[in-house]
């Protein structure tokens, strides 16, 4: 990547963007400037101070090509100019000085009463305060609205009328929009006090025509990604530039694609169509753009035999046409991702233990397709993702453990060797781990709340399995099974009574009517609601990886050391090996502090 540093006069920068050879990449977002940053821009300029360098790229540059859009207040006509340079910085700047001293001079700014709403001003500069060129105040500055009229007394009173040239030259304030072009000459030839015009062309208006504006100019040389990183770098007052605004930009400039069909692709159009199939499956919510890029980008460079891969520079540099065939693929996949999810009794996207997850297990699904059908590729598909899950192995360095997965679990699934995958071979649990495992926060947890509600688990009164809808219906959440305050009354250890081991899932009505009495009072309780025998509540609970028989004694310290072992045996059928029970005997003794 090269680049040059040239310097630009403000009068011949401003007729470049007005013809369009000046113009922004697709990926730059709209915005408005407050009325004080436009009059502080104006200020920097007549003052004679530096402004920040902008920074450009230049568009021959044929690897990288980005759909061009105009400058904000530019002419129709430049819309049909092809561009010789783009502003990767600086956007603002040349956007407001051009609408303040192009043209009208309407500048579009933030509505001062309401910054979530537009509105326009106009920019004037007040004479009789730049007779000292060397001392402009900064009140030498004044707006007013689109039409040049101060109003007070809330709009029934006019302050100051500069709505006709005869009256701006009456209150001897000069419009910003002739600063810089021949306008300026003909509006102070008008005025009456000549020694003040020709101080004022001689000092402003003529050395403004002539003001440097640095800029810094990407070479043709430049990547994708070497835009990327160098827009996010100097782009330090606005959002950061992500890879979707960036493809966005280069799929509408597809040269190939506009001429097989006449029109330019729309990134954001075909996201519509994969956002319409998660907002399906709430289970899929936190599946973003980002996510999807990443999925995309691993099915196209696994099927086309590159190394498989969801780097960023990799996205960036995927083809269009590769994108659409990949694209529809992933999109399919998702209904059948989410169709997983609920099979392993995972139902809303907050319960989902790592979104991240997703993402190979999409494009695993739409490399494999039918072949996911067979009874031994699906518990191999269930086995690496609960190793993922309760090995904790999702968490960072994602990027590396996508392309991995998607190889690596195709190759098991399809392989008569077997393999394992490095996701299932690294994968381990702790049993002691259990005891950690308190909040949300951690996929462990979440796992384990799924593994809590799979198989035959009912809800305790309720007659139901734990479905997606049941899971909907009844506000189903995990509880306490020895109550907090019952647990805090007898001064039991907050870190184990607060523990997964303490939980179960439980339909809301279920729960608030155990409330905070003793299991041996509560399962009377539970016995009436469901209308069932002791027998049958004993049955039910014991589905919960639960002995009843300590609930009915009141018996926590036997409950915990008794689950601890229940849910670990759980937890070894779906990773498919040996957990390691490192709980010390004589913990249990100090659980009742």
């Amino acid at each position: 990547m090269g680049f040059q540093t040239p310097q630009h006069d403000l009068s011949k920068l401003l007729e470049r963007i007005h013809s369009g050879e000046w113009q922004l990449p697709d990926f730059q977002r709209g915005y408005r400037w407050d009325v004080e940053r436009v009059r502080s821009l104006i200020l920097t300029v007549i003052r004679g101070y530096p402004l920040g360098a902008v920074m450009t790229m230049s568009t021959a540059n044929e690897d990288v090509t980005f759909k061009p859009k105009t400058i904000t207040g530019t002419p129709d006509t430049a819309k049909d100019v092809a561009p010789k340079e783009l502003v990767l910085d600086g956007q603002q700047r040349l956007t407001s000085l051009y609408q303040a001293m192009h043209g009208d001079g309407v500048v579009e700014i933030t509505d001062p009463t309401d910054d979530t709403k537009s509105t326009s001003a106009r920019f004037f500069i007040d004479l009789s305060k730049t007779i000292d060129p060397e001392d402009i105040p900064d009140d030498a500055v004044l707006a007013t609205p689109e039409d040049g009229v101060i109003r007070t007394n809330f709009n029934r009173d006019v302050a100051l009328d500069l709505s006709t040239t005869d009256k701006q030259i009456a209150a001897g304030a000069f419009p910003v929009n002739l600063l810089v072009n021949d306008g300026a000459s003909n509006w102070l030839w008008d005025y009456p006090d000549s020694a003040a015009a020709k101080t004022f062309f001689n000092s402003i208006s003529t050395p403004a025509k002539s003001y440097k504006i640095p800029a810094i100019s990407l070479d043709e040389n430049t990547t994708k990604g070497a835009v990327t990183t160098v827009f996010e770098k100097v782009n330090t007052g606005g959002m950061p530039l992500d890879v979707f605004e960036l493809l966005t930009a280069t799929y509408a400039g597809d040269k190939g694609y506009q001429a097989e069909t006449g029109r330019d692709f729309r990134l954001g159009q075909d996201w519509d169509a994969t956002k319409q199939v998660i907002d399906a499956h709430p289970v899929l919510k936190g599946f973003d753009k980002a996510k999807f890029l990443q999925a995309v980008t691993l099915l196209a460079s696994h099927e086309d035999g590159r190394p498989t891969s969801a780097r960023r520079d990799d996205i960036l540099r995927l083809p269009l046409n590769e994108y659409i065939e990949a694209s529809e693929r992933v999109r399919t996949s998702l209904a059948w991702v989410a169709s997983f999810l609920r099979s392993v009794y995972i139902f809303t996207s907050d319960d989902l233990p790592y979104p991240t997850q997703i993402v190979p297990l999409s494009v695993i699904n739409a490399v494999l397709g039918d072949e996911l059908g067979t009874h031994k590729a699906a518990a191999l598909i269930r086995r690496w993702f609960w190793s993922g899950v309760l090995g904790e192995l999702y968490s960072s360095t994602t990027e590396t453990r996508f392309a991995r997965d998607v190889d690596e679990v195709v190759a098991w699934v399809r392989s008569s060797t077997g393999t394992l995958p490095i996701t299932v071979s690294n994968a381990s649990f702790q049993q002691s781990r259990l005891l950690s495992i308190r909040t949300r926060n951690s996929a462990a947890y979440k796992g384990v709340y799924a593994l809590l509600m799979s198989g035959q688990s009912k809800d305790w009164i309720l007659d139901q399995t734990f479905t997606d809808t049941m899971y909907d219906n009844h506000n189903v959440d995990i509880h306490h099974v020895f109550p907090r305050k019952w647990c805090a009354d007898r001064a039991i250890n907050p870190e184990v009574y607060n523990s997964i081991l303490n939980k179960t899932p439980l339909a809301a009505k279920t729960n608030r009517s155990i409330g905070g009495l003793a299991p041996s009072k509560y399962l009377n309780t539970v016995a009436k609601g469901a209308g069932i025998t002791d027998a049958q509540v004993d049955a039910i609970i014991a589905g919960h990886e639960i002995n009843p028989a300590h609930l009915r004694a009141d018996s926590f310290v036997d409950f915990i050391r008794d689950r601890a072992d229940r849910i670990t045996d759980r937890i070894e059928t779906v990773m498919g090996k040996t957990v390691s029970r490192d709980i010390d005997p004589g913990f249990y003794d100090t659980i009742l502090t």
